[in-house]
């Protein structure tokens, strides 16, 4: 069989297809005819139509899968043409189109109305040979595939602001003793001593930098969208471990955890359970008059917290088939991967509590003058950002340890 026989075949198809089509438009009509004029048609008529129609349907698939078999044969051939091996790419399709499977499948889509997708072996055709090396290049898949990140959360929680100083003066109040009492007419009034304490929060500026190849630059436009995407979420990073662990020596912020009230079992009922602990923890913070409003803890304790089951292998606290967001005690949970907070907790009154001042947003400078950037054709890439922590009420947030949760 030739390649030539082949566009027969598709030819002979095509012609059947076509005057069958024209014998079942008639034949549709007859019967409509028919159907009108009895108020419906007979059996006969209606087994004839049906199976006229059946293959009408029959040829109209063997025309199409002839002709996606000849489109792939002409793909190859067209690509291998390119190739500069021109013998491979006629091997190529003399295989598919001597092929006997080729033959008796267009045979069957005429001769008996089969349906179905022949596959026909091509093995060394397809090996093309003197072609140098790095000719054919490999297959690039789209886009770039970006590292897993952790889920940024502590900015979200506490109350944000904006200043234009270097630092943030503010006064907090640290003490107050009340002397408040019922006195008679005419005797003098006690008097109550509330104490402050003067507070000075220096603006930080956290920064990184990365040296590229200006042309990758200019010629990738979702390589630098990348790269500034990188810069931010490594500078939110370090952002929120300064929030939560700075220990506000040199540069660094004064985070929450240093400055926050530490955990305090004492009159709880024993045997408390990492639940217990929580709501113990909540009532601390009630007593200091600034009552939580959050809890975080790791992802492995809170899920090890949700494992844990009654006596009747009931869950507690999780709901396998449940949709609603993580909580405790009426109030929400936010899950963290920070390896510190591994068997830790924070308890506290995130927005009442803390506030977050920006005096520079995160952002992303490029300059091709620094150092010897001009001369080696590169880029420095800067990312950098200036905020200031202040922790008005350290009382507000308790830290401290999770008893072992054993599901």
């Amino acid at each position: 069989m030739s390649d030539m026989s082949v566009q027969d075949l598709l030819k002979q198809v095509n012609a059947t297809l076509e005057k069958s089509s024209s014998d079942f438009s008639k034949k549709a009509e007859q019967a409509f005819a028919e159907a009108k004029k009895a108020g419906d048609m007979s059996a006969e008529t209606k087994e004839s139509v049906d199976k006229m129609a059946t293959e009408v349907n029959t040829l109209r698939q063997a025309s199409e899968s002839l002709k996606a078999q000849l489109g792939e044969v002409e793909q190859h051939v067209a690509g291998k043409n390119h190739l500069g091996d021109a013998a491979a790419a006629l091997s190529l399709g003399a295989t598919v189109a001597k092929s006997d499977k080729l033959a008796s499948f267009a045979k069957d889509f005429v001769q008996a109305n089969q349906k179905g997708r022949v596959s026909i072996p091509i093995q060394a055709a397809l090996l093309s040979t003197g072609v140098p090396a790095g000719t054919v290049e490999p297959m690039r898949l789209p886009g770039v595939q970006e590292k897993l990140k952790q889920r940024l959360f502590i900015r979200d929680l506490i109350s944000p602001g904006r200043t234009e100083s270097p630092a943030i003066y503010w006064v907090q109040q640290t003490g107050f003793t009340n002397a408040a009492k019922v006195v008679a007419e005419g005797t003098a009034k006690p008097y109550s001593e509330i104490e402050f304490a003067n507070k000075l929060t220096p603006v930080t500026t956290i920064a990184h930098m990365f040296k590229a190849s200006k042309q990758i630059m200019d010629d990738f436009a979702q390589l630098q969208s990348l790269i500034d995407k990188e810069m931010r979420y490594g500078l939110k990073y370090v952002e929120e471990q300064e929030i939560l662990f700075g220990d506000g020596t040199g540069a660094h912020l004064h985070g929450i955890i240093p400055q926050a009230t530490e955990y305090s079992s004492t009159g709880i009922p024993a045997g408390a359970t990492a639940i217990d602990t929580l709501r113990w923890a909540m009532l601390q913070a009630q007593l200091a008059r600034v009552p939580a409003s959050g809890h975080v803890l790791h992802f492995t304790d809170w899920a090890k917290i949700e494992l844990l089951k009654d006596d009747l292998g009931r869950y507690i606290i999780g709901n396998p088939q449940g949709t609603n967001a993580p909580s405790m005690w009426g109030l929400p949970v936010v899950e963290t991967e920070i390896a510190a907070f591994l068997n830790k907790f924070l308890t506290g009154a995130f927005r009442d509590g803390a506030q977050l001042f920006d005096r520079e947003d995160a952002n992303v400078v490029i300059s091709t003058e620094n150092a010897d950037d001009f001369e080696k054709n590169l880029i420095s890439v800067r990312c950098e950002e200036r905020a200031a922590l202040a922790v008005y009420r350290p009382e507000a947030f308790i830290y401290g340890d999770l008893p072992t949760v054993t599901p």
